[in-house]
């Protein structure tokens, strides 16, 4: 587990711009048993949850005409039950973090795994973001 000092600025990338913080797994049943489409970042450390990540979810959303009823988050490494519980409902997907997972009506319709998100652009990643929004929400 991180420590909280190390994590909550993190977690706060995206709980500033909107995001539940979902901590544990009745948050998440919860939040995905709602109509309507739900944005779900699997949060982490990592350098590529940070370059690219969590600022190509935040451009895709100032840009997007089209955007998901509802936004939400884990964050692997610190909020397990709830991140074992977003991988569960995700499936077939492997478990990856960073990850972004769109869902409706509590299923996975698209995502983004980690080696989707490696190398890439925060741009690359809000185009492609928004390009799923127009489409599926």
């Amino acid at each position: 587990m991180y420590p909280e000092n190390l994590t909550a600025p993190m977690k706060g990338e995206l709980v500033n711009i909107g995001f539940k913080d979902l901590t544990t797994p009745e948050a998440v049943e919860t939040t995905l048993s709602e109509d309507g489409t739900t944005l779900m970042v699997i949060n982490s450390v990592c350098g590529c949850a940070a370059g690219a990540a969590r600022p190509g979810v935040r451009m895709s959303l100032e840009k997007a005409s089209k955007k998901p009823t509802q936004l939400a988050t884990v964050f692997a490494g610190v909020d397990k039950e709830a991140v074992d519980k977003v991988r569960e409902l995700a499936l077939p997907y492997p478990p990856s973090s960073p990850s972004i997972a769109l869902f409706k009506n509590g299923e996975v319709i698209h995502f983004v795994e980690r080696h989707h998100i490696e190398g890439r652009s925060a741009e690359a990643i809000s185009e492609h973001l928004a390009a799923v929004f127009e489409e599926l929400c």
